[in-house]
């Protein structure tokens, strides 16, 4: 079974780790001892998606936790968000999710959320890798472990507090997509309890089928189903439950940087206009230049939802968030949350009484994006692509971008040209990749 433990975990100077029971035993005990050291009385919360391996690395986590003196509390399969939002709520020491989010079921991986249902510091970090390898010693008081069990309804609860009062889903039929994920037995309720139809699909979890065919990273799932049972809107969720994409009742996708200025003009419309967003380096020109037309303004940060966040603090902005889906509202919730998201589109929806292609009255540039696996890891790509992404970035000029980065994940080099014409944005894109490939 291939496991990764990197950009969803304890990260730091020592780099990646591969997870095994023995290590996530290890990792419960050192981030025990670091929490131990920090509070009276210290606990934690462990929540899972719905991959198989959870069960082996929940037991593992859970032991080291309780041999290190710190309290437990398990949560079961529920959203990621959800694990930030009862940390905070519960004011416990931290938090802890076992998922890898969108990957296929024989990945999984661990993320740490602080105390206040942030990202833990960095700093937290490197103090819990430098003892991992330290001997396990006893605490004088071992932890206790118990079931939290109304994790899901408490938030449930939360998620539907996030919509507006003097609002409702009523007749409106929407399919949900939950991806076989840690949403399947949370989302659909809070669909319906705020007055839609739900349609569910992918919400029959076994352990092997998580994002198979379904979710945020497949939606035409999602959207064949739209069109056969005639509903307003599709919605897809990714594994664990903090990415989101739509679908209107034509069958039309909305990634994340559409679904981003949906939430603007729901703002809005609902009496607050912000001063702008923050997206990253792969946000669309063209919801660049639509933003700019509103009189919005958007600032671009590296890939990854921790740039995001900072840059929304250093401002004091509220929405951002990335293409894949990952949107963030901080006057919602401290982190990105699928459900949150989808519930600040639709209250836009319902108070603007419009399409959402009428809202939405801009088209994307065209992007074409290659992934290129890396044979060799030591292979020095960037200088092998050097003079190809030069040529591309003249022959573009202002009227597209070139995005060349490496895989946070896998031995993958992402390519990513994006241009006012679609062809153009293809050789360009192919030329790039043909130079990394050799």
């Amino acid at each position: 079974m291939r496991k990764y433990f990197g950009t969803d975990g304890v990260r730091g100077k020592v780099g990646t780790f591969p997870i095994t029971p023995d290590f996530a035993l290890r990792l419960g005990y050192a981030a025990g001892k670091i929490l131990a050291a920090k509070s009276k009385k210290p606990a934690v919360i462990i929540g899972k998606d719905t991959r198989l391996s959870g069960y082996l690395f929940e037991s593992s986590l859970e032991a080291g936790f309780a041999y290190a003196g710190v309290d437990v509390y398990m949560a079961g399969p529920i959203p990621t968000p959800a694990i930030a939002y009862l940390t905070k709520t519960l004011r416990l020491s931290a938090g802890v999710v076992i998922s890898a989010s969108h990957n296929p079921y024989y990945d999984n991986g661990i993320k740490f959320f602080s105390e206040h249902g942030t990202k833990l510091a960095d700093s937290v970090e490197l103090e819990i890798e430098a003892i991992l390898d330290q001997e396990m010693e006893i605490a004088p008081k071992l932890g206790k472990v118990r079931r939290l069990s109304d994790a899901q309804g408490r938030y449930i609860e939360f998620c539907k507090s996030t919509f507006p009062n003097n609002l409702d889903l009523k007749g409106l039929k929407i399919v949900l997509d939950c991806a076989n994920g840690a949403g399947y037995h949370v989302a659909p309720h809070v669909f319906e309890e705020l007055g839609a139809e739900v349609i569910k699909l992918a919400c029959t979890p076994d352990g092997v089928n998580i994002n198979d065919n379904c979710g945020s990273t497949y939606p035409e799932t999602m959207v064949d189903s739209v069109l056969k049972y005639k509903a307003d809107y599709g919605i897809a969720f990714d594994g664990d439950g903090d990415r989101v994409v739509f679908s209107d009742s034509r069958g039309n996708l909305l990634n994340g940087d559409k679904l981003i200025y949906l939430i603007l003009k729901s703002y809005e419309a609902l009496g607050r206009k912000l001063p702008g967003v923050v997206g990253t380096v792969m946000t669309n020109m063209g919801m660049e230049a639509a933003l700019k037309n509103q009189g919005y303004e958007l600032v671009r940060v590296k890939v990854g939802d921790r740039y995001v966040v900072e840059e929304l603090l250093k401002r004091d902005w509220l929405v951002g968030g990335e293409a894949s889906g990952h949107i963030l509202c901080l006057d919602k919730h401290t982190t990105g949350d699928g459900i949150i998201a989808a519930l600040q589109v639709l209250a836009g929806v319902v108070v603007l009484n419009q399409n959402l292609d009428q809202v939405i009255d801009w088209k994307d540039y065209p992007q074409t994006m290659i992934n290129i696996r890396l044979a060799n890891k030591s292979f020095d790509w960037q200088n092998a692509a050097k003079q190809s992404i030069s040529e591309v970035e003249h022959l573009l000029s202002n009227d597209g971008r070139v995005i060349v980065r490496a895989s946070g994940t896998e031995p993958l080099v992402r390519v990513m040209v994006e241009a006012s014409n679609a062809a153009l944005a293809k050789s360009c894109a192919e030329k790039i990749a043909s130079s990394i490939r050799g």
